[in-house]
C-alpha cells in the first residue's frame, strides 16, 4: 500500500467544523470588589456565555479542584470561523472581562482520520465535532515525533490499529480529535469525554506500552474538566455560593 495522494482524505461527512478550547481564570483582585458588583458581573457573564450564535455550540466546564491557575473551560464547535470571533469578541467585554486571564487555548478543525478504516465509531473522528454531553472531559494538545511521518502509510496504519483496539476496550470513553496542522502550535488537540476519571486513567495507562506511544513528542498540559451549567462554572470560579 502506498501513501495516499497529498491532500487527500477519507470520504467526508459535510462541512468541517472548527473546534476551540478556551481556558480562563479570574484574577484574585476581583474577589476584593464589593459583593453586589461581583454578583452583577456573574449575571452579565452568564448572559454573554449563553448568547452564542445559533451555529456555534458551547459547552461549559469547571476546573476548580482539578488544576491550579485555571477555573473554567469553554468548548466551542461550529462551521463558521466568524461566529467564533463574534462570540468571543462580545464575551469578555463586561465588568468581569477586565479581571480575566486566558492561560491556555487550543484551536483546530475536524476531519475524518485516514487510519480508522473499520475502527470508526459513530460521531467520532469526523468533520463535525459533536460533543455527547458526558460528565467529564479530558483535553490536551498532542504532537507526534517527526520520525512518525517518515514511516510508510501502511506501517502507520498498522501501528494505529493496535492503538484503536486498546481504545475499544473502553467504549464509554469518546475521543474528539481537532487537527491543528498550520492552524495552532500543536498538531492535534485531543478531547476525551467519559463517565469516570478512573476509566480514562486506566485507558491512558493501557496505551502506554503500545507501539504508537513511542512516537509521542508532546501530550501535556492535560486538563480534567467537569461539565457544569454556565452559571455554576462562573460561581465556582468566583467563590460564590
Amino acid at each position: 500500500m502506498t501513501d495516499p495522494p497529498r491532500g487527500s482524505t477519507e470520504p467526508d461527512e459535510g462541512p468541517r467544523h472548527f473546534v476551540r478550547y478556551v481556558f480562563w481564570s479570574i484574577r484574585p483582585e476581583w474577589r476584593r470588589t464589593p459583593e453586589a458588583d461581583r454578583r452583577r458581573d456573574v449575571d452579565d457573564l452568564e448572559r454573554r456565555i449563553v448568547g452564542a450564535p445559533e451555529d456555534l455550540l458551547v459547552r461549559t466546564y469547571s476546573l476548580v479542584g482539578t488544576r491550579s491557575g485555571v477555573h473554567g473551560l469553554l468548548w466551542l464547535t461550529g462551521p463558521r470561523l466568524a461566529a467564533f470571533q463574534e462570540y468571543e469578541g462580545r464575551l469578555w467585554g463586561g465588568g468581569l472581562g477586565g479581571y480575566l486571564d486566558f492561560p491556555y487555548g487550543y484551536f483546530g478543525m475536524g476531519r475524518p482520520s485516514e487510519y480508522l478504516g473499520g475502527h470508526a465509531h459513530p460521531g467520532q473522528e469526523s468533520s463535525a465535532v459533536r460533543p455527547s454531553g458526558k460528565p467529564y472531559l479530558f483535553v490536551y494538545p498532542f504532537v507526534k515525533k517527526r520520525e512518525w511521518y517518515g514511516l510508510s502509510f501502511e506501517e502507520r496504519r498498522r501501528i494505529m490499529g493496535e492503538h484503536f483496539r486498546i481504545g475499544h476496550q473502553y467504549p464509554n470513553v469518546e475521543i474528539h480529535t481537532g487537527y491543528s496542522f498550520g492552524l495552532d502550535d500543536a498538531e492535534f488537540v485531543l478531547a476525551f469525554e467519559g463517565d469516570s476519571p478512573a476509566e480514562f486513567l486506566d485507558l491512558v495507562h493501557a496505551l502506554r506500552p503500545s507501539e504508537a506511544s513511542r512516537f509521542t513528542a508532546l501530550e501535556t498540559p492535560i486538563f480534567t474538566c467537569v461539565a457544569v451549567p454556565p452559571r455554576r462554572m462562573i460561581e465556582l470560579a468566583a467563590g460564590l455560593p
